[in-house]
């Protein structure tokens, strides 16, 4: 497995696992594009014989004592492999390195596996959002973790080019 960075050459790539991952709801190409060059964000993505198979991302203001994971996505080869779990840590980690103590996401109601990843890495549901997947009608999951407690968690990144 190797995770690294993502670039804004990496942009077509996601994006098509992105509209296989979530065909009714993707981002569009600019929405991604802007979380790719925030400077709030962070987007890894993982590789497999130099093919991308999976990216995710986090959003953390500077200062702030909460982070956000915004997606994690594979293609569905690849899903239930581990992969998506070291992912979701690496991002944890460096939501934890930039100095956020508690992490926030949303996950579809109708997604299980995803859920049961979150709850398996000590994530909490703290609430729902009804219907705010659209055009589905699927009720958002709103899920916390306290990233203190995960202290001494590690996962390495190999850092491509920014």
């Amino acid at each position: 497995m190797t995770l690294r960075a993502a670039t804004a050459e990496d942009l077509d790539a996601i994006m098509g696992i992105e509209h296989r991952s979530f065909p009714t709801d993707a981002w569009s190409p600019e929405t991604m594009a802007a979380e790719l060059a925030s400077p709030h964000g962070r987007y890894l993505v993982d590789e497999e014989d130099g093919v991308l198979i999976g990216y995710g991302g986090l959003r953390h203001l500077a200062g702030s004592a909460d982070a956000d994971i915004q997606t994690i996505a594979f293609d569905s080869a690849h899903r239930g492999k581990g992969r998506g779990r070291a992912l979701l840590r690496a991002l944890l980690a460096e939501a934890a390195n930039r100095g956020a103590r508690e992490m926030f996401l949303e996950v579809r109601a109708d997604n299980p596996g995803a859920a049961g990843l979150y709850l398996s890495e000590g994530f909490k549901e703290i609430g729902r959002r009804p219907r705010y997947y659209q055009p589905d009608d699927v009720d958002a999951v709103v899920m916390r973790l306290d990233l203190r407690a995960r202290a001494g968690h590690a996962t390495r990144i190999v850092e491509g080019a920014e």
